[in-house]
């Protein structure tokens, strides 16, 4: 995998952890369930696909090269975490404290890869 298509796919991930907050917010002030075979599946279908792109992609290039501050295992605990937030957003009972802090941590990660590739490509 090309090293910009990382690049590309870290900021596509950022893209998808904001829109699950929003979709989470919009959620949580209606108090209603979004209906799973239109909206729940179709974004964490879309989710879930590019998290294991960029998960791969992202392995891969540290072994060869070694990226600082960040480990194999940050990076797939990121990509699972992103793929449940992407189902959580969509549920009102979800716990806010909870999904708060995954997004958090989803975002302090990419936003730490997405410093170290620039590095590396530069």
């Amino acid at each position: 995998m090309q090293k910009e298509n990382l690049q590309k796919l870290t900021e596509q991930l950022l893209m998808y952890v904001n829109r699950a907050n929003e979709i989470y917010d919009s959620v949580r002030s209606e108090g209603k369930e979004k209906d799973f075979f239109t909206e729940v599946k179709p974004f964490a279908d879309q989710v879930q696909a590019s998290c294991t792109e960029w998960e791969n992609g992202i392995k891969e290039w540290m072994k060869e090269t070694p990226f600082k501050h960040l480990f194999p295992e940050q990076i797939e605990q990121t990509a699972n975490n992103l793929s449940d937030v992407a189902v959580q957003a969509f549920f009102p009972k979800t716990s806010y404290k909870r999904f708060k802090s995954h997004i958090q941590s989803i975002e302090y990660i990419l936003h730490n890869v997405k410093t170290e590739v620039n590095r590396l490509l530069t």
